[in-house]
């Protein structure tokens, strides 16, 4: 049995899964995928925090079920996401390189230059599960930027290490970081 760290997240109680990112620190795994009572929660509880907004963007993979049901809840029919490689159907592509501190390397970001032409001008609001380093949200700003878009918000699930101390990020609880060995770092 492995180690896990105990939180309870929009009244949904949790066993994170403790994982080594290198030979001093390690995190909790928080993964929302295939858990629908979980994803509605946090959605709620994110909705009723979110500055007024014309559109939500978040990064693919693991903040689709978020974004797909906070759209949900507000009957939004549009949302964007960032992409991890650029799609066939995607129409003038433009990218940001990031770092991420659950990749090894660098890895690109993508956005579709018709979502780009939808955000010129709106409010848009940032969406993660979670943040860390904020070099993916920051990515994801500077993508918003570049198309036009004005961005009134950046939200995540989980705030991990120096990321809860942030006034710019509106988030739902603060996710420590661990020792090689688990113990909490705070």
């Amino acid at each position: 049995m492995g180690n896990y760290y105990e939180m309870t997240i929009a009244g949904c109680k949790r066993q994170l899964p403790l994982c080594k990112i290198s030979d001093t620190t390690a995190i909790a795994g928080f993964v929302i995928f295939g858990d629908v009572e979980l994803t509605q929660a946090c959605a709620r509880e994110l909705l009723k925090k979110a500055p007024e907004y014309d559109y939500m963007i978040a990064p693919e993979a693991k903040a689709i079920p978020l974004i797909y049901e906070m759209a949900r809840i507000t009957g939004q029919n549009d949302y964007f996401l960032i992409r991890k490689a650029p799609k066939l159907y995607m129409e003038g592509v433009f990218s940001h390189k990031v770092k991420s501190i659950t990749t090894e390397k660098v890895q690109e970001m993508f956005m579709d230059g018709k979502d780009a032409r939808k955000m010129k001008g709106k409010r848009i609001l940032l969406l993660d599960d979670v943040i860390s380093t904020g070099e993916s949200m920051e990515a994801m700003e500077d993508l918003v930027n570049e198309a036009g878009g004005v961005v009134v918000g950046r939200m995540a699930v989980l705030a991990e290490g120096d990321a809860a101390k942030r006034d710019d990020i509106i988030f739902l609880e603060k996710l420590p970081l661990f020792t090689a060995d688990f113990k909490p770092i705070d």
